[in-house]
């Protein structure tokens, strides 16, 4: 194999392994999860304070009635 040839795969080699490692990074740092799913799963829990809040508000207006 000549000097270029050795240069080439060289080459080769190591923007494989930049993908692979930037493909890692972003995985681990973002995970299998989708956009979609995360606003989904914020949403939820949103409408769960709310009606946390909400059931507290009757209860709390219940007592001064009471």
């Amino acid at each position: 194999m000549s000097a270029h040839g050795r240069q080439m795969l060289g080459s080769l080699i190591v923007a494989a392994l930049i993908v692979a490692v930037a493909i890692i990074v972003v995985t681990a740092k973002f995970g299998p999860t989708s956009a979609a799913e995360t606003e989904q799963r914020e949403e939820r829990i949103e409408q769960q304070e709310e009606q946390r809040e909400e059931r507290q508000e009757r209860q709390e207006d219940s007592r001064k009635g009471s």
